[in-house]
């Protein structure tokens, strides 16, 4: 059977953590200098419509590191959904390729070409979703505290494509996830009601509430993003001025637990989302994070083109 992961909420919680102690092997493999040859012969096409640095050079190492190859296509190549129709873009690299990452603004674009692919399709980044990045998050906290068992996290501001995928990776691990975001920038009521019928099977508890500093309290992991994303620029000033309570600083990090640990999936607006000061503390894995994109999408590719 095709394994496609479009959103969290295509694999089971099982299957995530099967996928997090891959990723861990193959990290530890990785530092040992052993050879991982678990994709050998096996091709990736990465079809982007977004500029990316992480995800293109993850799934580009991490290709290589597994004994495959890959080809990158960015928007000028393809013109995604003009030049030619999905279906027909998703039957031809299929004849060509054991999978697909595609990363672009519609997730229905994403979801059209899964439906015409014979080989898996995994979603880089769309509008709505970035299932990767919080592989990446659940690896680094796994890591840092031992086990998710228990773990309260807080995703503080902008409800967007990255609040979007931690409300299904959090329900379906079974945690504690807060949502802090004004009341213009909250998340999708149909997101949020998926990730609650998760919820409901696993024993996650899932809340949005608009204080950041409410949100905090009792946390293990303080999560952010960007304010304004790709596609959003001429948004920029207002959401700066919405969103401002919601940067993560020195003040606002006073207000967690003295263990807890802050997160985001870069690239960082420093001074706006984020402080300097915090950034570069000892208590943010943000480079950490990004290392384990690496690791954890290794894992994903492994589990998807091969079944591993």
């Amino acid at each position: 059977m095709k394994r496609d992961l479009l959103t969290l909420a295509d694999v089971t919680p099982e299957e995530i953590q099967h996928m997090l102690t891959l990723a861990l092997d193959l990290k530890q493999r990785h530092k040992r200098g052993e050879s991982t040859p678990l994709l050998a012969g096996k091709a990736l096409a990465l079809l982007f419509s977004k500029p990316s640095l992480r995800t293109r050079a993850s799934f580009e190492v991490g290709m290589a590191q597994l004994g495959g190859m890959s080809s990158y296509f960015e928007d000028a190549d393809i013109v995604l959904g003009i030049r030619e129709p999905l279906k027909d873009l998703g039957r031809v690299l299929s004849r060509y390729y054991d999978g697909i990452v595609i990363r672009t603004f519609a997730h229905a674009s994403v979801i059209e070409l899964a439906q015409a692919a014979t080989v898996p399709v995994i979603n880089g980044l769309t509008d709505s979703y970035h299932p990767c990045q919080i592989l990446a998050a659940l690896q680094t906290l796994h890591e840092h505290f031992g086990d998710l068992k228990g773990r309260r996290i807080t995703y503080v501001g902008d409800g967007n494509n990255v609040a979007h995928s931690w409300l299904l990776g959090a329900a379906q691990m079974g945690l504690t996830l807060t949502l802090a975001c004004p009341p213009a920038y909250q998340p999708d009521a149909t997101v949020l009601r998926q990730a609650q019928a998760i919820a409901a099977t696993t024993g996650a508890v899932l809340s949005v509430v608009e204080d950041p500093k409410h949100g905090v309290r009792g946390t293990d992991a303080i999560y952010t993003d960007v304010w304004t994303s790709m596609g959003q620029e001429d948004q920029a000033t207002v959401r700066q001025a919405v969103l401002r309570p919601y940067q993560i600083n020195a003040a606002l990090l006073a207000e967690a637990p003295p263990h807890a640990v802050v997160m985001h999936c870069l690239p960082a607006h420093r001074g706006e989302e984020i402080t300097d000061e915090v950034l570069e503390s000892e208590r943010a894995l943000v480079f950490d994070e990004a290392e384990n994109r690496l690791h954890a999408q290794k894992a994903l590719l492994v589990f998807t083109m091969v079944g591993l």
